[in-house]
């Protein structure tokens, strides 16, 4: 009988490591995305502001993206085990702090929006961390495509499954029972980091500053522009494109005059084409062609948010939110898996990190922009606007990804030449 890591798409399960840390994660996820989708309806509940909304998910994302500099170096220069346990431990504490002011009825704009800076800065360390720490927990370094496409199924069904049972959540038991759920659910992750068997950490010597550090990281993309213009694509579409998300909860009331259970259905939809885009590329065999891969998946998004904006009928609005959700989430793997796999292991951390500016710079700024941009021509119109620029982005970075993969500097070549430059 074939045991479920037998199988191409779930290849990596053949790790321990591995496995322990996909329950982990997955297990964290779910709550992750219950208090996120708890956050911004108790946001748009209070004030029925569309800038708002841009703002406190400006007040999470943009955090991570000043504070990753430190992350990522962190993640290259310390344990990325024990800077994993660090993180939860945050989480768990700002997750129930968050819940006890909600319950006890102190649950006013400002604090929840200097909270959700508190968790942007926790992930500033986490993330980095735990992307870097995927490498060690894979056995096979042939499995490695296939384990990130699956963490990245993690988030994808936790976005699908979590917004949908916090929209019951909410209007049963209230936004606080969401958020101590979240916090319960950091515990499965201390219990998979305690079980796994990782290599003693031998820790690195490393004279130079944090700063000269983070810039070798930007030389490294720079001269390795299969890495380097794929996360610049990624930035420009994390600005102008991925954001739409800030407007949905007005679609949920406004447009199609429904509640927190509308909310959740059409962010679970989205999550639906999220996790059949992970599954996709999960399913991929190694040696495939990830730029053409992403330049397809951009048009797919384009053409999602444009039929999502002007459809009025919600399943067949549905079906165009799971399109660009599949195109969506698929950028990011193809570019996550692209940084990751092609990196150079003494750069990987810092590689990681400015592919994560490249989102949590990108996306804060774009909210704010959408939900400006929103309280003047409305919803539909700033969606409708997004499509269209993620069309014109895959048309603009036609040419680099159609072109044939080319040989990625992989070595300590790179940091030598940094070195000179700075002499010089």
């Amino acid at each position: 009988m074939k045991k479920i890591s037998d199988y191409n798409l779930f290849r990596a399960f053949r790790s321990t490591n591995y496995t322990l840390y996909f329950i982990g994660r997955s297990v964290s996820q779910f709550g992750t995305w219950m208090q996120r989708t708890a956050v911004v309806w108790v946001v748009y509940s209070m004030t029925h502001s569309a800038f708002l909304l841009g703002l406190t998910i400006f007040a999470e994302t943009f955090p991570s993206f000043l504070f990753s500099i430190f992350g990522g170096v962190a993640a290259d220069r310390y344990n990325r085990y024990k800077v994993i346990k660090i993180t939860q431990i945050a989480s768990m504490i700002q997750a129930v702090v968050l819940a006890l002011l909600v319950i006890t009825g102190h649950s006013i704009i400002w604090l929840i929006i200097v909270f959700s800076v508190i968790l942007g800065i926790i992930n500033a360390f986490d993330v980095p961390a735990r992307q870097a720490l995927v490498n060690e927990v894979v056995a096979d370094k042939t499995d490695l495509p296939n384990a990130l496409a699956l963490t990245t199924a993690t988030a994808n069904l936790a976005q699908l499954l979590g917004p949908a049972l916090s929209g019951i959540v909410l209007n049963v038991f209230g936004a606080g029972i969401c958020f101590l759920i979240n916090a319960a659910s950091f515990g499965g992750v201390m219990v998979s980091l305690m079980l796994m068997r990782l290599p003693a950490y031998v820790p690195k010597k490393n004279d130079k500053k944090i700063m000269e550090e983070f810039a070798e990281g930007f030389v490294y993309l720079k001269k390795t522009p299969e890495i380097g213009l794929m996360v610049l694509m990624l930035a420009l579409v994390s600005l102008l494109v991925l954001p739409y998300n800030t407007v949905i909860p007005v679609f949920a009331k406004v447009v199609f005059k429904g509640n927190a259970s509308t909310f959740g259905y059409i962010t679970s939809c989205i999550g639906v084409g999220a996790v059949a885009g992970t599954i996709f590329i999960a399913s991929r065999k190694s040696g495939a062609r990830l730029k053409s891969i992403l330049l397809i998946c951009t048009i797919m998004t384009g053409i999602g948010l444009i039929g999502f904006s002007q459809i009025r009928n919600f399943p067949l609005a549905m079906v165009f939110a799971a399109i660009a959700g599949f195109g969506g989430i698929t950028q990011f793997n193809v570019s996550n898996i692209t940084v990751q796999s092609q990196s150079a292991a003494h750069m990987r951390g810092r590689a990681i990190s400015i592919l994560l500016m490249a989102i949590f710079g990108m996306m804060p700024l774009g909210s704010l922009l959408v939900g400006t941009v929103s309280q003047h021509i409305g919803a539909p119109a700033t969606v409708l606007c997004q499509g269209i620029a993620a069309i014109i982005i895959a048309i603009v970075f036609a040419k680099f990804l159609m072109s044939k993969p080319k040989k990625v500097i992989t070595d300590e070549a790179v940091t030598a030449d940094f070195i000179e430059e700075q002499s010089a």
